[in-house]
């Protein structure tokens, strides 16, 4: 039998070093007449390095540092960031920088809270990749210490809030569009172990991150918690309960994480929504189903459908063409709602509206109080999951 691999191996090879020395906490000063927001990041691995490219298609921001223990890893971020960037293998001299006035945190999930929280101290803005936090407690507890902090901004990678698409939706849904909605459907699926190439002399573990309860969420909280968050939204709610079945059945190679989970959740007024992930077959790998009295929405990555109820007979006008409208429906054929011909990664216009928080003070969609719902919900899950009982929402979860 292998030596367990504790905390502290893990965090001597992960993406971000944790140093023992603490940073003292720093004055914030307003960016007024700013045009640009100076962001570090914080874990250079494929999520990253995914964001830092997109940030340089953003006016707003400028990225002049990146931390990441792995050489490679820091090395690829380095070569996107803004002339003159500086590299860091720890966190928290990232964090002492005085130019840095942003960070984004792209680390192993069970990571976001204590950087998020000296980031916090230290005096920056913060972008923490999704899920917010690894347990209730930490969601919980980053919230408490926000309240402490309303001049800076965080916001969670739940980047949906920011596509047009899903605000149209939500806009139909407030028209009464599909009628009474009474369930919701979600899936994202995937065909492949989830394994990434070792590689370095790094532990497994440390690369693999994702397999492993003591460090991940596991699927809810990797992929289902983008859907779950926008059934929050959609809904105007967080659950009330949940129940939920998985089980590792297909990828039995030393994972701790499920391969497979099915959740229901339970929001207010009898409305349900179910949540499945899979790592065995991607037929359909993303999408989502809105089912109301009087019509359905499915929902892909960048196209959203109406679908009528015959027996309700309902015709509907979408942006202006009744007509086709009325054929399509006669006919029980669904018809666009929203078609996405840019086809730009929403994370794009989750980051821009992170800029804009900062400068201009917009609100933030996707904040610290929204992160802390579906942290909740995603440890709800696995919760019920793990121990075949129901999990139910608690009064002092909305009480922040």
């Amino acid at each position: 039998m292998s030596k367990r691999f504790s905390r502290r191996d893990f965090l001597k090879q992960s993406s971000v070093a944790v140093a023992g020395y603490s940073v003292g906490a720093a004055a914030f000063t307003p960016l007024i007449n700013k045009t640009y927001v100076r962001v570090g990041l914080i874990g250079v691995g494929q999520r990253g390095l995914g964001l830092a490219t997109t940030l340089q298609k953003i006016k707003t921001v400028q990225l002049i540092a990146c931390c990441d223990i792995d050489e490679a890893h820091l090395q690829s971020g380095m070569k996107v960031a803004a002339p003159g960037a500086r590299s860091y293998k720890d966190y928290k001299a990232l964090l002492a920088d005085k130019q840095v006035e942003a960070v984004i945190i792209a680390t192993p999930l069970f990571l976001h809270h204590p950087i998020a929280m000296d980031a916090i101290s230290a005096g920056k803005h913060i972008y923490v990749e999704k899920t917010m936090t690894y347990n209730i407690e930490q969601a919980l507890s980053l919230a408490r210490m926000m309240k402490q902090h309303p001049r800076q901004v965080l916001q969670v990678g739940h980047q949906y809030r920011y596509y047009e698409m899903y605000a149209k939706i939500k806009k139909l849904l407030a028209e009464g569009m599909i009628g009474t909605v009474t369930h919701f459907e979600s899936q994202y699926n995937r065909n492949n172990d989830w394994r990434r190439p070792v590689e370095g002399g790094r532990s497994e573990k440390a690369v693999n991150w994702r397999m492993y309860k003591e460090y991940s969420g596991g699927l809810l909280a990797e992929l289902a918690a983008h859907q779950i968050d926008l059934v929050n939204w959609l809904a105007g709610a967080a659950p009330q309960s949940a129940v939920a079945m998985g089980g590792i059945d297909f990828w039995k190679d030393g994972r701790t994480t499920y391969d497979n989970i099915q959740a229901v959740y339970e929001y207010p007024n009898g409305v349900r929504s179910l949540v499945g992930s899979r790592l065995s077959n991607e037929f359909v790998g993303y999408r989502m189903l809105i089912f109301g009295s009087k019509g359905t929405f499915e929902l892909g990555r960048d196209t959203a459908m109406f679908y009528t109820e015959n027996r309700v007979r309902t015709y509907a006008t979408v942006d202006g063409v009744t007509g086709a409208t009325k054929e399509a429906l006669q006919q029980g054929k669904g018809i666009y709602v929203y078609k996405d011909e840019k086809k730009i990664e929403p994370t794009f216009f989750a980051l821009s509206g992170f800029a804009d928080s900062i400068i201009n003070g917009t609100p933030v969609a996707s904040n610290v109080h929204t992160g802390k719902d579906v942290a909740i919900a995603v440890h709800m899950g696995n919760t019920a999951a793990e121990t075949g009982q129901v999990q139910r929402w608690q009064p002092e979860y909305s009480a922040i």
